[in-house]
């Protein structure tokens, strides 16, 4: 979810979903400690939020751990399933998959070093190692080091051939692994990701697992996390308008062009009439140079999606 799940996407889905575990993009640890810690831990009001961090050695993981939770985070998350070619040339992300021990001392150093949840994010395997027997022997060695909560996207990573987008779509669904090692490991938890394009089927897989794990779906369709939220909290359906006066009132505090938070909504109303019009409409004029973040009314107007009471004087 890197270039996608920044802060304002994050404020979003918070306005939409007061009761979900929000994650930032993954931030290496290595330009967390070097870098801009201040820009890249920004966050606002979108508590609970994990902390997602790459890397692979264990001392610059510990420290960039401990500058999160000074952040505000709560959860501190390492990713070892991103499968892109940028990642696996820092030996970072995937690749690790072939290195248990490696990822076990990882979180055993970032456990001592912080006083919140370590996590891992991670696939069922990577190229031909892809059997359940070599699954499961990654899961025990790193529960060995700490771990105690897997987020697992339940297909293998291939780490030549594919590109990533490929790597979400081509290598078969295996869901059985996650069934089988959660039943293997009560005392540990599995959330299942991968594959889950509707609210339905996310809340089918909640019969069966303790959570799910919804990127790219949820940027696609925002208000589907609106659905779940309603159905696991029983919260009535909020409006749509609604979510966007909330997000505009977050968006005028911030002094980012308009597009970096517009941008963002471009998708609140996939599958409802008018919204290609809308879409393309805010997609040509949230770029302009003078572009504010007014241009959401004119956006609703063009696309037939706004109530009168959303109509605004400079639409």
């Amino acid at each position: 979810m890197m270039g996608y799940s920044d802060r304002h996407a994050r404020m979003l889905m918070r306005i939409i979903s007061p009761n979900c575990l929000l994650f930032t993009e993954m931030v290496v640890a290595s330009a967390l400690i070097m870098g801009d810690s201040e820009r890249l831990l920004r966050h606002y009001d979108d508590d609970p939020c994990a902390l997602q961090l790459g890397g692979s050695d264990p001392g610059k993981l510990a420290e960039a751990a401990k500058i999160g939770e000074q952040a505000g985070y709560q959860e501190i998350n390492l990713n070892v399933g991103c499968p892109s070619d940028r990642v696996q040339q820092g030996a970072i992300g995937a690749c690790l998959m072939a290195e248990p021990n490696l990822v076990a001392d990882c979180v055993t150093v970032m456990q001592a070093a912080t006083a919140i949840p370590v996590t891992v994010k991670c696939r069922i395997g990577i190229d031909d190692q892809d059997s359940f027997e070599h699954f499961s022997k990654f899961v025990e060695t790193v529960q060995n080091g700490g771990c105690d909560t897997f987020y697992v996207h339940a297909r293998a990573a291939w780490l030549s051939g594919l590109s990533p987008k490929e790597n979400r779509e081509i290598p078969p669904l295996k869901y059985d692994y996650v069934t089988e090692i959660q039943k293997m490991h009560t005392n540990s938890t599995f959330i299942l990701n991968g594959g889950i394009n509707t609210a339905a089927e996310a809340l089918s897989h909640i019969e069966t697992y303790p959570g799910v794990m919804i990127g790219r779906a949820i940027y696609k369709e925002p208000y589907m996390l609106a659905e779940l939220e309603s159905a696991l909290y029983q919260r009535p359906l909020p409006d749509r308008r609604d979510i966007i006066e909330q997000y505009l009132e977050y968006g005028r505090s911030q002094s980012d062009h308009p597009r970096y938070l517009l941008k963002h909504l471009l998708s609140l109303f996939t599958n409802r009439p008018g919204a290609r019009h809308y879409r393309r409409y805010l997609s040509e004029h949230m770029n302009q140079p003078d572009a504010s973040l007014d241009i959401i009314y004119a956006a609703l107007a063009a696309g037939n999606v706004a109530e009168p009471e959303l109509q605004h004087a400079n639409a």
